[in-house]
C-alpha cells in the first residue's frame, strides 16, 4: 500500500519504520525536514519537503502530530492530493470535536476519516505493540486494520468519529489517577523508613499490581523521569479530558487536581520529564532525608 506519513517524532518514527519493515511504500514527512531525513535513512522510506509531497497519491495518509491545530493545518495540505477513495488515519490525541470536524471535511472529497489515538507510549511504538481505539467509519477502518499490525497489537472500534479520542481521554484519566497514587505510595514507604524495592516485591503481585507500578515504580523511587510521554504532552492531553467533561456534565475532581500538580512539576522544570514525575513533586516538598 502506498502511505504517507506526517509526524515522525518519538512515537511516528518508529511506526513509520515498521510500515516499510512490513513493505510498504512509505513516504514520511516532519517539520523538521533533517528529521525525516535521518528517518529515511535509518528505516528505508523515502522522505518528502511538503505535506503535499507525502500524501501525493497515497492510499492512506497517516498523522502522528501534535494537537487539534496541527491536524487541521496536514489535512488540508494532503486532502488535494491523496488518491480516489483514500483512508486519512490520524493518531494524534486531538479532542473529539475536531475529529468529527475532520471527518466531515474529508467525507466531501470522498476521503475517510478515522481517528486512532494510541496507547503505549515510546516503548510500545519502538516494539510494535500499541493499542490503537478507532473511531469513524467501520468498512475504512476494516480497510486498514491489517496495516495497523505493523505497528500495532489490538485495535479496537469504538463507534463513529471523535470515539477514538474519547476513549483515549478515558486512557488518560486512568493513567493520572493510579500514577499520582503510585507517587504518594513511593512517598510514604520512603517517609516510613521502608526499601521501595522491598515494598515493590510484597505489594507488586497482589490487588495493587499495574502496568505503571511494573514499569514506573522503582524508577519513580530513584527519581529517573526520563521515559517518553513528557509532562506537557499530559497536561494537553487532560486539558481536553477537562474541557470534553464540562461539555457532558461528567464530575472529574480527581483528574483535575492530578492537572494541578502537573503544572506543580512544570513550575519545577518538569515539562520535558515523563508522567511519573509526580513523585518528583512530593519528594522535593519533603526535602532531603
Amino acid at each position: 500500500m502506498k502511505i504517507g506519513f506526517a509526524g515522525l517524532g518519538v512515537m511516528g518514527g518508529p511506526m513509520a519504520g515498521h510500515l516499510v519493515a512490513a513493505g510498504h511504500e512509505v513516504t514520511g514527512f516532519n517539520r523538521s525536514p533533517a528529521k525525516a531525513r535521518d528517518w529515511a535513512a535509518a528505516a528505508g522510506g523515502r522522505f518528502a519537503a511538503t505535506v503535499a509531497e507525502a500524501a501525493a497519491g497515497a492510499d492512506l495518509f497517516i498523522l502522528c502530530v501534535g494537537n487539534d491545530d496541527d491536524v487541521r493545518q496536514v489535512v488540508a495540505e494532503a486532502l488535494p492530493h491523496l488518491a480516489v477513495d483514500a483512508v486519512v488515519l490520524d493518531h494524534t490525541t486531538t479532542s473529539a470535536r475536531v475529529a468529527r470536524e475532520m471527518a466531515g471535511t474529508t467525507a466531501r472529497r470522498g476521503v475517510s476519516f478515522i481517528d486512532a489515538p494510541v496507547s503505549g507510549g515510546q516503548t510500545g511504538a519502538e516494539a510494535g505493540k500499541l493499542s490503537v481505539m478507532a473511531g469513524g467509519d467501520g468498512e475504512a477502518l476494516a480497510r486498514v486494520e491489517p496495516v495497523m499490525t505493523a505497528y500495532a497489537r489490538a485495535v479496537q472500534h469504538m463507534g463513529p468519529a471523535g470515539a477514538g479520542q474519547l476513549t483515549k481521554m478515558v486512557n488518560q484519566i486512568c493513567i493520572a489517577g493510579v500514577v499520582q497514587g503510585l507517587a504518594e505510595a513511593v512517598h510514604f514507604a520512603r517517609s516510613a523508613g521502608l526499601d521501595p524495592d522491598a515494598v515493590y516485591e510484597a505489594v507488586s503481585k497482589g490487588a495493587a499490581q499495574s502496568w505503571q507500578m511494573d514499569n514506573r515504580w522503582k524508577t519513580m523511587a530513584r527519581g529517573e523521569f526520563d521515559f517518553g510521554f513528557a509532562v506537557d504532552w499530559m497536561r494537553k492531553d487532560l486539558g481536553l479530558v477537562l474541557e470534553e467533561a464540562r461539555a457532558n456534565g461528567s464530575h472529574l475532581a480527581l483528574t483535575a487536581l492530578v492537572d494541578q500538580f502537573y503544572s506543580e512539576v512544570q513550575a519545577m522544570g518538569g515539562s520535558r520529564w515523563d508522567t511519573s514525575s509526580l513523585a518528583a513533586r512530593l519528594q522535593d516538598r519533603a526535602g532531603p532525608r
